[in-house]
């Protein structure tokens, strides 16, 4: 394998302003792929930083190609467009990515229904139609994957009884992406999950889950985005329907030292906060 697998290569991305989306990004960009990242964010959000503007130009200064699509992917319309013009801009595409992911811990009497359909019309009916959209393309793909940010299926009530409806909302997302790898193994596309052990240093985490406190537990990003690369540029054929963990793939890869993708440097990994859904 080449010291830059994904040189040339096109990947989609769902989300990626910020985060772990825009973190897996500019991984790739260091390689010289090419990025189109389809988001929301045209403009600043008050609390949240970066859009899908200035992700592109990190991208670019990474030594990647970009091209931002403002758009959301709860609608079909927009996924199509994306579909299409990433084609149109890069002549196909390789990678599909499903990052964008709505988070609320809310217990089943306090989650607003309005929330509960916003989870399910991102998680899960986004992930299913952008993958469902790029396949015919994909099938063209020298070495085509999918990958979503979801976690395995665990069905212990401990996980499904925390919070139902966002654990409907990311199994969901994990089914979607194990149903494709079923469907769409003989045309040698691989589609598989991604879901770390720790917390993640992310909005998400900061907002959802515990504030400062939570993030100086967690990991950064970037151990999540160098996990992703190293599943999607491995051969599609040899791994697919797997529900993958990130500190297995990179062990398997032979990093053993995760010291170095602490948030705050020097936390001890007995110290670092478990994730949600891995017992």
């Amino acid at each position: 394998m080449t010291d830059t697998p994904l040189a040339g290569k096109t990947i989609l991305l769902s989300g990626g302003s910020r985060g772990i989306g825009l973190a897996i990004a500019l991984r790739a960009a260091r390689d010289g792929a090419n990025i189109a990242l389809l988001a929301k964010t045209d403009t600043p959000h008050p609390k949240l930083e970066g859009t899908v503007h200035t992700a592109a130009q990190a991208i670019r200064d990474a030594g990647g190609r970009a091209l931002p699509i403002v758009g959301d992917v709860r609608s079909d319309d927009d996924i199509a467009e994306a579909v299409l013009t990433t084609r149109g801009e890069f002549g196909g595409i390789d990678i599909v990515i499903n990052n964008a992911s709505v988070i609320d811990l809310s217990g089943s009497l306090e989650l607003s229904a309005k929330k509960y359909d916003l989870m399910q019309d991102v998680n899960v009916r986004g992930t299913f139609m952008l993958s469902r959209a790029a396949i015919p393309v994909l099938r063209d793909a020298e070495n085509p994957h999918i990958l979503s940010l979801s976690p395995p299926l665990n069905i212990t009530p401990r996980w499904l009884g925390a919070h139902t409806g966002y654990t409907l909302a990311k199994y969901g997302m994990t089914m979607a992406t194990l149903g494709l790898a079923a469907e769409f193994a003989s045309d040698g596309i691989a589609a598989n999950t991604l879901w770390p052990r720790t917390t993640i240093a992310t909005a998400a985490v900061q907002f959802a889950l515990g504030g400062d406190r939570m993030m100086k537990v967690s990991r950064t990003p970037e151990i999540y985005a160098d996990a992703a690369y190293e599943v999607i540029t491995k051969p599609a054929r040899e791994r697919t329907g797997q529900t993958l963990i990130v500190e297995d793939v990179l062990a398997e890869a032979g990093v053993t030292d995760l010291s170095g993708y602490a948030a705050v440097p020097g936390t001890p990994d007995a110290e670092l906060f478990p994730d949600i859904f891995l017992d």
